[in-house]
């Protein structure tokens, strides 16, 4: 069994696959695995990804069914989940490995920048950090990793249709608490940037709060803008 598998969810990442993968060729030659899981892709995505990653899988069309097939494919002790415009540290590996020798450590998240050009962006992950450091919750754009026992001791990530991070973090907050490190991962300011980010910050606080208080998490991935799988 390898030391770590990074599990990246795609869909219609053609463009900027490739990027992401070559991006983690120094992690691979240490010896990380990557899986790469498609959720129904309409481009060319996993042709693109072949050469870069050690399997490509499909999944159910959902972070969460892709995270948790790619999970079940895995061969690491440790799993990082990352979205596929989310660059890890040069160290990832190292990094996840000494924070999961710590004594009662079982997961923990990265701190995050936003790369972008609005002012604000920068910001936006400060409170991002902060958050996530006072409440324990950890999100998607924070590449989150985990023991492989103590993923499969939960069930993986609830098969909902937006907010799996959040529900996620919340059954592992009850078996410790995340390690939060410092060291930072850059995820794309794209969505902030085209929905507005001040408009986007508003959206996902509503959108929050409304799954804290008990909405269906299909009803929130409407509003978000999500188009469901079909059944």
């Amino acid at each position: 069994m390898t030391a770590l598998s990074i599990v990246i969810p795609v869909l219609n990442e053609g463009s900027r696959i490739e990027a992401a993968l070559a991006a983690l060729a120094p992690l691979r030659t240490r010896g990380a695995e990557v899986v790469v899981v498609d959720g129904g892709n309409g481009d060319d995505t996993c042709e693109r990804a072949g050469a870069g990653a050690d399997r490509v899988l499909s999944a159910p069309r959902g972070r969460a069914s892709q995270m948790n097939a790619g999970a079940a494919a895995a061969r690491g002790e440790a799993l990082i989940f990352l979205h596929a415009d989310t660059c890890l540290p040069a160290d990832a590996d190292r990094l996840v490995a000494r924070a999961l020798r710590a004594r009662g450590a079982a997961w923990g998240r990265f701190d995050v920048r936003i790369a972008g050009r609005h002012p604000l962006l920068p910001v936006v992950a400060a409170l991002m950090n902060l958050r996530s450091r006072l409440t324990g919750i950890a999100t998607g754009d924070q590449a989150m990793f985990v023991r492989r026992e103590t993923f499969a001791r939960i069930g993986g990530f609830p098969d909902i249709a937006l907010m799996e991070d959040i529900a996620l973090s919340r059954m592992l907050r009850r078996i410790a608490r995340p390690v939060c490190l410092r060291e930072r991962v850059t995820t794309s300011g794209r969505r902030w940037e085209e929905r507005g980010v001040v408009r986007t910050i508003m959206l996902m606080w509503r959108l929050r709060l409304a799954f804290y208080f008990g909405a269906a998490p299909s009803d929130l991935a409407r509003r978000y803008g999500y188009v469901p799988r079909q059944s």
